[in-house]
């Protein structure tokens, strides 16, 4: 039997990484891409056999296209592709730029858009496999100073919960992770504190803070999150959404639960906008 073969977006640290070595362990093969190519060269060292390492910026047109056929042609086909490429960003709204929305949203949204795309088709063939969407506690929900984040992240389920249905019946999984706090490197270099405004001093601050005094003691582990996508993955009934640590879970939960609250409290007001029927 032919073994998986796994294609990971942003695979050189955090995430990325940890999702290629679990699939290494495990004896699959795994297409590593990233924008720098030096970064993955200790991963293809370990399994040149079973490492296929592509340069893929998920914003240039024709990477995300080159990458997928390369893959097919090594390895014959993929069955888990797991889009994780992305940023963050710190900031309130009126502190984020236009031009720093739109790069994130290039990024964190339709880079992931671009990569899908481009691998659909065979997928479609195939009959089978699978589509991970790294999303974030963030794409549920929003936080003041993580405004321009969350957009994406929502962008982001919000088109993944209609592939889900789109791509059922071709035998496709689709499966939305919205992790919470990771020991990954997202806090550091991949977080970008935008310039602040001293009015949102109050009202964002806090997170600031909370952004810069969390990395590197993080509570997660990533190579148990990859463990468990794979479990969700392989059961009967893979979740759409699958929430990752302790809080994103009580998060995730908390909000549904205020979300619920407002609707009961508002249903009459709601129901009352319908047109009178004519007797």
């Amino acid at each position: 039997m032919t073994s998986p073969t796994w294609f990971i977006t942003g695979t050189s640290s955090g995430f990325g990484m940890a999702f290629a070595l679990h699939a290494l362990e495990r004896g699959y093969n795994v297409v590593a891409t990233a924008r720098t190519l030096a970064k993955l060269e200790p991963l293809q060292r370990m399994a040149p056999d079973r490492v296929l390492v592509e340069k893929l910026d998920v914003t240039a047109p024709g990477d995300a296209e080159r990458a997928v056929t390369d893959a097919r042609r090594r390895f014959g086909r993929i069955d888990v592709l797991i889009n994780n490429a992305g940023y963050g960003i710190v900031g309130a709204v009126e502190e984020t730029p236009e031009a720093q929305l739109r790069a994130l949203m290039e990024t964190n949204f339709f880079g992931a858009m671009n990569v899908i795309r481009a691998a659909l088709p065979a997928l479609r063939a195939q009959r089978g496999g699978a589509i991970v969407n790294i999303s974030s506690l963030g794409g549920q929900l929003s936080v003041a100073g993580f405004g321009a984040y969350s957009a994406a992240k929502f962008a982001l389920e919000g088109a993944s919960e209609a592939l889900a249905q789109e791509l059922r019946p071709f035998g496709l999984k689709v499966l939305i992770v919205e992790p919470g706090q990771f020991r990954t490197g997202f806090a550091g270099a991949a977080l970008r504190h935008m310039p602040a405004i001293e009015a949102y001093r109050d009202a964002v601050g806090g997170t600031r803070e909370f952004a810069r005094r969390m990395d590197g003691a993080q509570s997660g582990d990533p190579k148990k999150a990859a463990a468990a996508i794979e479990a969700a993955l392989d059961s009967p009934n893979t979740p759409l959404r699958l929430q990752l640590g302790a809080d994103a879970v009580d998060a995730v939960r908390n909000h549904a639960e205020a979300l619920l609250e407002d609707l009961e409290a508002w249903e009459a007001l709601a129901r009352s906008t319908a047109f009178e029927q004519s007797t």
